[in-house]
């Protein structure tokens, strides 16, 4: 997703400067409503938190995640209820706990026992990969919110050098696990500086 740098473009068009902040967000976006920062980009679940009604909160589009899979899934699509039955990788819950909790309660709705397994490094998708292909039991890794939901890109194929134990990319029957991308900022802003985010918002929404 490309908001940041449509932010940047809108702003130093308005001759407004920007800086950007990476951080986790809660659902109520606290950073925003305690006035540390002047806006957030982050995700609220599907089900939809009321954000605090001293914010503006503008809907991005909703985005699914990716899971990877040991090859032998048919279609590449695998149910809610069999991925709750495999050891998960996905988190670690600081980067994003407004996801991480939804996505949990979904999957404890068909596994009341089930637990996400944190990756062994953040942000290194192929090691993460690499260590579930490499553990003793069944094992997926389920990313964050990846695409746009009913734009999915299709199975990714392994190259042609990977070994067959190499896990493939697959999707989750029925869409359950998604979220909503949210631009959110401050009610009181100066006008010239909510224009600037609304106008981003609405150049993004399709």
């Amino acid at each position: 997703m490309d908001v940041a740098s449509r932010l940047r473009a809108a702003a130093k068009a308005a001759g407004v400067d920007v800086a950007w902040i990476e951080a986790p967000l809660d659902g109520e976006f606290s950073p925003v409503l305690r006035r540390r920062v002047d806006a957030g980009l982050g995700w609220l679940t599907a089900a939809g938190e009321d954000v605090p009604a001293a914010l503006e909160v503008m809907s991005l589009g909703e985005f699914e995640p990716d899971v990877w899979l040991l090859p032998g899934i048919p279609g590449r699509v695998i149910g809610l209820g069999e991925l709750a039955g495999l050891d998960v990788v996905h988190g670690p819950r600081q980067l994003s706990p407004v996801t991480y909790d939804a996505w949990l309660a979904v999957l404890r709705e068909v596994n009341p026992r089930f637990e996400f397994t944190d990756p062994p490094f953040r942000r290194l998708l192929p090691i993460t990969l690499a260590f579930a292909a490499s553990t003793s039991r069944p094992t997926a890794v389920l990313t964050g919110p990846h695409h746009r939901l009913g734009d999915w890109p299709g199975p990714a194929e392994p190259g042609v050098a990977a070994d067959p134990a190499d896990l493939v990319r697959a999707r989750i029957d029925g869409s359950p696990l998604t979220a909503a991308a949210a631009l959110v900022w401050s009610g009181d802003l100066p006008r010239p500086l909510q224009q600037v985010l609304f106008d981003t918002a609405d150049s993004v929404v399709f």
